[in-house]
């Protein structure tokens, strides 16, 4: 009888579904910033690339 009490008990304890929750919540959350860092990634090296370029062409004056 306490085998199937303790049974029962593990069986209706839900603590460690909120841990599950947050777990799947948290991978979602990643998988969507990895997503939104692939989908800019092209975009933002072409730019880096052309303000690289713009910078290294201007001169700086030291006369004063």
């Amino acid at each position: 009888m306490k085998m199937f009490k303790l049974f029962k008990n593990f069986r209706n304890d839900e603590e460690g579904a909120v841990t599950v929750d947050w777990v799947v919540l948290t991978a979602a959350v990643v998988g969507l910033g990895v997503a939104a860092l692939a989908a800019v990634k092209g975009g933002t090296g072409a730019l880096t690339t052309k303000i690289s370029a713009h910078l290294n062409g201007q001169t700086i004056s030291t006369t004063f």
